[in-house]
């Protein structure tokens, strides 16, 4: 039987380009992404006192792009969450924001160190992914699954991609990925086919070779997420990955319109539901419920479960 875990999920809507989510679970808070806007700060705050916490436990950048990680943002984001860990882009910064950011991190790391609260900073690399213990098949803990590689050449396929599942519905994270190839590796990985819930779209929902029709058919998401600001200047998600999700019956939901919160509902044990609101506003926009996809699978008796999940591959795990 599954753990009752109190989970939530939020997609915050910034104004203007770019990514910002949190994911909470048994008490543990997560940032995704290094950005915080006048609109998305209130929130933000208030989503950590909705669920209890004055710190977040990790914040995890997928890369260094701007619209994921702003420079400009991050002290006050920093300031805000105050986290205990910082997950990192394992390349090289290549751009001014990135150097800046990357310093912004290291000083902080260094301030927290002169008090009896030391931050842990992690740089995501190949290597720090492979010296990682191999998944527990049962064992609700989050998954890293790349940079497997660097990309010299296209940093977007250097993203970091981590599996959300230590709650009671899963969220995989792929920011800006945009590889046909990695695209077919991930969709190979039996466990993100058995357990993804809600899928953060990559690259904002592009329709740039990586979200293809066998990828969802594999994945099989209940609920595709898309950040885009007010205007959504850059379409997304873009149409064709729209009438993707629509032809499998994949819920979709923007930040185009506000907020996105996703609870875990009843005893919190693999029932959820999903609130689209409506810019700056506590109107509900739409709202749908679920049923978690391993909350189906650990209803099997033991020998059914250790079937299902007979590993092709081990995982590395956080």
């Amino acid at each position: 039987m599954m753990k009752s875990i109190p989970t939530r999920f939020r997609a915050y809507q910034l104004g203007s380009a770019g990514s910002s989510f949190s994911y909470f679970a048994g008490g543990h808070f997560t940032v995704l992404e290094g950005r915080l806007t006048e609109i998305s700060l209130p929130q933000m705050a208030a989503e950590m006192t909705e669920c209890g916490v004055a710190a977040a436990d990790v914040l995890h950048i997928t890369g260094w792009d701007m619209d994921h990680c702003a420079a400009s943002e991050l002290e006050a984001l920093l300031e805000l969450i105050v986290p205990r860990k910082i997950e990192y882009p394992g390349y090289p910064p290549h751009c001014e924001n990135a150097e800046k950011a990357l310093a912004i991190i290291k000083a902080y790391e260094q301030k927290r160190r002169s008090t009896n609260r030391p931050a842990t900073l992690v740089s995501v690399t190949p290597d720090y992914i492979a010296g990682l213990e191999t998944a527990e098949r049962l064992a609700l803990r989050n998954i890293f699954y790349h940079p497997k590689q660097i990309y010299p050449d296209c940093g977007n396929d250097n993203s970091t991609v981590e599996f959300f599942r230590s709650g009671s519905f899963n969220v995989l994270s792929l920011g800006d990925l945009e590889s046909s190839h990695l695209s077919a590796r991930l969709r190979r990985c039996r466990l993100l086919c058995l357990e993804t819930d809600i899928l953060i779209l990559a690259h904002h929902g592009a329709a740039n070779g990586f979200t293809t029709k066998k990828f969802l058919q594999s994945i099989e998401p209940s609920l595709a997420v898309c950040s885009s600001n007010y205007d959504n200047h850059h379409d997304h998600p873009d149409e064709e990955i729209r009438e993707l999700l629509y032809d499998q019956d994949i819920r979709l939901m923007t930040t185009k319109t506000g907020d996105i919160i996703v609870r875990s509902t009843g005893t919190h044990t693999g029932h959820f539901e999903a609130i689209n609101y409506k810019a700056n506003t506590t109107e509900i926009s739409s709202i749908k419920k679920f049923r978690a996809k391993k909350a189906e699978l650990l209803s099997y008796n033991g020998d059914t479960i250790r079937q299902i999940y007979e590993p092709r591959r081990a995982r590395p795990y956080l």
